[in-house]
């Protein structure tokens, strides 16, 4: 059986080399992290970014209908029924 130093010193180096092994991984999850988030939180170029979402029905926006022109001549001062 082995004395007491060489088991402490073969423990010291395993444990030397488990701490390297572990901050080698750290640090390299820390740059990944960080490129990931530096390319998603990146300025969107035009054209480049992926709208979502859209309306369920956008023909209905290509004719106003009567109530959202009189709000209009309202908003405009144009509605006839409020002359002074």
């Amino acid at each position: 059986m082995a004395d007491e130093q060489t088991t402490k010193n073969i423990a010291y180096v395993m444990l030397a080399l488990l701490f390297v092994a572990m901050a080698w991984f750290v640090a390299r999850r820390a740059g990944e992290n960080r490129t990931n988030m530096l390319e998603a939180n990146a300025p969107k170029v035009a054209g480049e970014d992926m709208l979502e979402g859209g309306a369920k029905n956008p023909g209905q926006f290509d004719e106003p209908d009567d109530d959202a022109l009189e709000e209009m001549a309202e908003l405009l001062g144009e509605d006839d029924s409020e002359e002074n």
